[in-house]
């Protein structure tokens, strides 16, 4: 377990240069570049750093969230980068919550939100990559995949069977095949970071004992009714089989270019705040800026005030 030694946080307002700085060492502890020496075990879906309490929290997510929009406004009017995010997890691990806590400030104009359940006939006419390559944010924007292409390394590979809806040939499906779709994958977000989409993964770490403990909640209350089915328990029974998945997942597709970041999400308030910590960090480091316009708009411009300013009405 990882955990940010003697730091001590406190709520309030806080200057934004402050802010980014706290925002960077807490995305930090759970960030993994290089999936070689990984082990799932080492993180704890408990663990809140170095905050003590969801009141300090809800705090920087307040203040994180001003400063998201804000760089999020930057992103759309440089129209230079592009930005893909990326939630796995499972059940009732808050795929939906996080989304909508930390990008609540977001302007709906330039965010783009997309949740991959089970594939099409038509999607399974094409590749396994088609349907997200298709929806990739365009420059100035940022894309939300809630789940994604790696289903097919963690559904797809605890239930094998699946693999028989894709109509691969025989020779295509060997002992290989995790293998190799985790070299597309990788050679994709290479693609992509080449081509100015920057990328961050988000594995929402759940335990057992918590997702049980939501289900319940889901029964109890009238409104969450919907979100519940049977399948939900049937998954269950695979959850070493899944945790196996994720851990290979993380292993085989981590890279600089495309970090994963485990998110311990038994708490709810420290995991949206770890998620909106490595956003920020993201955005940070793409040095934003309104762009400066030349000397012919700024004439343009001027002769427009001076079209209004004789005007009558």
């Amino acid at each position: 377990m990882r955990r940010r030694g003697g730091v001590r946080y406190t709520a309030g307002t806080m200057k934004p240069r402050k802010l980014v700085k706290e925002m960077e060492g807490i995305a930090a502890a759970y960030c993994v570049t290089d999936g070689k020496k990984f082990r799932l075990k080492d993180f704890d879906p408990g663990d809140t750093g170095g905050v003590k309490s969801k009141k300090v929290a809800q705090s920087l997510l307040e203040g994180s969230g001003v400063m998201l929009a804000e760089m999020q406004e930057k992103l759309y009017a440089q129209d230079v980068w592009a930005v893909l995010l990326i939630f796995q997890g499972m059940d009732a691990a808050g795929k939906d919550g996080a989304i909508k806590h930390v990008m609540s400030g977001i302007n709906p104009q330039g965010c783009d939100v997309y949740a991959f359940k089970a594939p099409t006939n038509e999607e399974l006419e094409h590749d396994f990559l088609w349907r997200e390559h298709k929806v990739m944010p365009s420059r100035g924007k940022i894309g939300i995949f809630n789940r994604s292409y790696y289903e097919e390394v963690l559904v797809v590979r605890v239930h094998p069977h699946l693999l028989k809806a894709e109509k691969l040939a025989d020779e295509l499906v060997t002992k290989h095949i995790w293998q190799e779709r985790y070299e597309d994958i990788n050679a994709f977000e290479r693609f992509l970071t080449h081509n100015g989409v920057v990328i961050r993964k988000f594995f929402l770490h759940v335990s057992k004992e918590e997702q049980k403990k939501r289900f319940l909640e889901r029964l109890d209350d009238s409104k969450k009714n919907w979100k519940f089915s049977m399948d939900d328990i049937k998954e269950r029974k695979f959850w070493d089989d899944y945790q196996e998945a994720y851990e290979e997942m993380v292993q085989n597709t981590a890279t600089k270019r495309a970090p994963w970041y485990v998110v311990p999400a038994d708490n709810k308030w420290y995991g949206r705040l770890v998620v909106a910590s490595a956003i920020i960090e993201a955005l940070n480091e793409l040095d934003l800026a309104f762009p400066d316009v030349d000397k012919e708009k700024k004439k343009e411009l001027e002769a427009i005030r001076e079209a209004l300013l004789k005007g009558k009405d």
